[in-house]
């Protein structure tokens, strides 16, 4: 049988590929949607869906979850600005609904391979900055992808730090260094027109460099992660917890 899937936000940008994606999988089935403002819950009570997608905002990402595990619900969210405290209360719902979910920082396949090759490399090179780039309309900084890559480069350092500044270092504009994420790890936020989403991570080792780099050319990107996560609903339902990161499923 399909799995079936209400997408929420379905009127913005990434909620309208979302929709096209879905609609063109013969293993998927679309059977309702959310635009922004709609009552989310008179509609998963209604249909009955074994997954909702959600790219909406950071404000309406946790009470969309909240409704869609209430509701026996598996929320795939691809959503940033979903804090480590937020993600705290999520697994805890998982285990009082009995129902999985799914948050990703990135759904396109590239960043998840850009953060699982920074986690690797950051074992022989400890010195790192993220720099990512978006369009000008993204309202956080710096996105979830980079600050997941950072989370994963200090974890990958097997306890190596950062190399840190020498005494007297200063910074001429404030912030031209870049805001400290986990580890220390310095993080760059571009935003731009003509950008959609691009990542670069720069490690630093004695006498050479080492740059790992993910452009994002078009939204369309996003949409191979999002059916994978999508197929593996049932998983998700049978584990009945919250898995971070698209990684945990590929």
């Amino acid at each position: 049988m399909a799995i079936t899937v209400v997408v929420s936000g379905a009127d913005g940008r990434m909620g309208r590929e979302v929709v096209k994606a879905v609609e063109g999988a013969p293993d998927l089935q679309l059977i309702g949607t959310a635009e922004f403002g709609e009552d989310l819950n008179a509609i998963l009570s209604r249909l009955n869906p074994d997954a909702m997608v959600d790219f909406t905002t950071p404000e309406s990402a946790m009470p969309n979850i909240r409704t869609a595990l209430k509701n026996g619900v598996v929320p795939i969210v691809g959503t940033t600005g979903i804090s480590a405290e937020d993600r705290a209360e999520v697994a805890s719902l998982c285990k009082e609904t009995d129902t999985g979910a799914l948050i990703a920082p990135n759904f396109a396949l590239g960043a998840v391979l850009l953060m699982r090759f920074s986690r690797e490399a950051a074992a022989y090179f400890p010195d790192a900055e993220v720099i990512e780039m978006h369009h000008e309309r993204k309202l956080d900084a710096p996105s979830g992808t980079a600050s997941a890559t950072a989370e994963g480069i200090a974890e990958g350092r097997q306890g190596a730090a950062q190399t840190a500044l020498p005494a007297g270092a200063f910074e001429k504009i404030p912030g031209s260094r870049g805001g400290k994420a986990a580890g220390d790890v310095p993080v760059h936020s571009v935003r731009l027109p003509g950008f959609v989403a691009s990542e670069m991570v720069i490690f630093g080792g004695l006498g050479q460099t080492l740059t790992l780099r993910h452009d994002t050319i078009d939204r369309s990107s996003f949409m191979p992660g999002v059916l994978l996560a999508l197929r593996k609903v049932p998983h998700l339902a049978e584990k009945a917890r919250l898995v971070y990161g698209l990684e945990n499923l590929m």
